[in-house]
């Protein structure tokens, strides 16, 4: 724990409804809800006008219809969303070498590395500079938690919500804690506050009461000794720059199950193709491929096969990933199809050779010729997509497009062979007209995002996309 709140945590505000409703002006001061807008969607993202209905990310998108049956329901634009973070992680990178992103809008600063702050005043200074940048570089607002650890600088960001901030005062973190729910503590989830909502604590002050042994016989040895730390004010873990990736994954949802074998070969042949373009998007290789199927009865199985080395050609994920699918009966039909590749590493099998090859004078050359296979698989076409369907992909809601003489504007939905588009723009002063065009006008095309702010990025130049661990 240190002696002064040099620990700074940032969360953007509602971010993606947030970076929505800063560029369509006919959204802002409404409900808008960003997530998949299929019958199994997920709320991603909720602005604060929809969450006052009870909106949450992570709701089922069905359930939040039922909520707020007028929000704006929209398709996440993450190039868009990357963009915006990287401007923001630019910031923070201004503040401190030791910056360590959580997600697009989330990242913990270590201030103290810095050199910016080593006092109250100080920290809080940096902290409402900070928050003037991002308004002024993004248009958006952001919160702030400053504190002594990481535990409480995420605490206090979360108290700042929306648009502000609080500084938790080296000393008080007792105080502060002890009427909190245990939930409150990183590490306890559903599983572990049911653990100890039966042994009868639900508070940090009955966690401290209960002492370090109890907590150990309920939780076992790691657990509940962190979990004492915690509860008392004690976290010392680092603000950590390089936050390596275990993990690289797709996966999609199906509206509805499929039951037809091609189908789902081509969905896994498709979605091992957007996992190495993520992975090499990232800067890694893998050695595990991992096929993930959920049922139609939610069972989910997941397969794996680890190669003799790190890979990210495509033909060899999607060779792997059919080789897994047939080990799995999708017999009853499948709702969830994933692909994923751990085991990850910053070179290639490929690499390795070409190593090889210059220190043995060509010997490695000839052992790949004999390893590449004599030819490769055949992708079976793609169906071809239905009228609907090519409306419902190309024309997504809250996408954007232009038309050749109204200019830039944004999709407000499609169906039935015809798109409805809202022409405004992010510095427009009122709400644009809206117009309706058949879904093959070939005046309208799909376009790139405009920036929030004049001279800031767009979607299309975005920065490097930030790789959570795990992801």
């Amino acid at each position: 724990m240190r002696a002064a709140p040099t620990i700074l945590h940032l969360d953007m505000d509602a971010f993606f409804a947030a970076a929505e409703q800063a560029s369509k002006p006919s959204l802002r001061g409404k409900p808008v809800v960003v997530g998949g807008l299929g019958p199994r969607g997920v709320v991603a993202t909720a602005s604060y006008e929809a969450r006052r209905f009870g909106v949450h990310s992570a709701m089922p998108m069905g359930q939040a219809r039922r909520l707020a049956p007028n929000a704006a329901y929209l398709v996440p634009r993450f190039a868009f969303y990357r963009a915006i973070s990287g401007q923001v992680m630019e910031l923070l990178g201004r503040l401190s070498p030791l910056v360590e992103p959580l997600s697009l809008d989330e990242a913990f600063v270590d201030l103290e590395a810095g050199g910016l702050a080593d006092d109250s005043a100080g920290a809080r200074a940096v902290g409402e500079r900070l928050r003037a940048q991002i308004l002024t570089t993004t248009g958006l607002t952001g919160s702030v938690g400053l504190a002594g650890s990481k535990m409480l600088a995420k605490i206090a960001s979360e108290e700042a919500k929306p648009d502000g901030l609080v500084l938790i005062e080296p000393g008080t973190e007792r105080a502060l804690l002890a009427p909190r729910s245990v939930r409150i503590i990183p590490g306890v989830g559903p599983a572990t506050g049911d653990h100890l909502r039966r042994a009868g604590i639900t508070t940090v002050a009955e966690v401290v009461e209960a002492g370090e042994d109890e907590l150990v016989r309920i939780l076992g040895r790691s657990h509940g000794a962190s979990l004492y730390r915690m509860a008392t004010g004690h976290d010392d873990r680092p603000v950590v720059a390089e936050r390596d990736a275990k993990s690289v994954s797709v996966e999609d949802t199906f509206d509805i199950d499929l039951h037809d074998r091609l189908r789902i070969r081509l969905e896994v042949e498709r979605l091992a193709e957007r996992c190495v373009a993520r992975l090499r998007g990232s800067g890694h290789s893998g050695r595990t491929i991992v096929l993930k199927v959920r049922r139609y009865d939610f069972s989910t199985l997941t397969r794996s096969e680890t190669l003799r080395g790190p890979t990210d050609d495509p033909l060899v994920v999607r060779e792997a990933a059919e080789r897994l699918l047939e080990l799995v009966d999708t017999t009853g039909g499948v709702r969830l199809l994933g692909v994923g590749v751990s085991g990850l590493a910053d070179y290639t099998q490929e690499d390795l050779f070409a190593q090889a090859e210059a220190e043995a004078g060509g010997d490695a050359a000839e052992a790949v010729a004999v390893e590449e296979p004599a030819e490769h698989a055949a992708v079976a076409p793609a169906a071809v997509p239905t009228a609907t369907e090519t409306a419902t992909r190309r024309w997504a809601p809250g996408h954007d497009v232009r038309h050749a003489v109204l200019g830039a504007g944004w999709v407000q939905g499609s169906g039935l062979g015809r798109v409805t588009v809202r022409f405004e723009e992010p510095g427009s002063t009122a709400p644009g007209r809206v117009r309706t065009f058949a879904v093959d006008d070939p005046e309208l095309e799909p376009a790139d995002p405009l920036p929030l702010v004049p001279g800031g990025v767009t979607g299309a130049e975005g920065a490097a996309p930030v790789v959570r661990a795990g992801e």
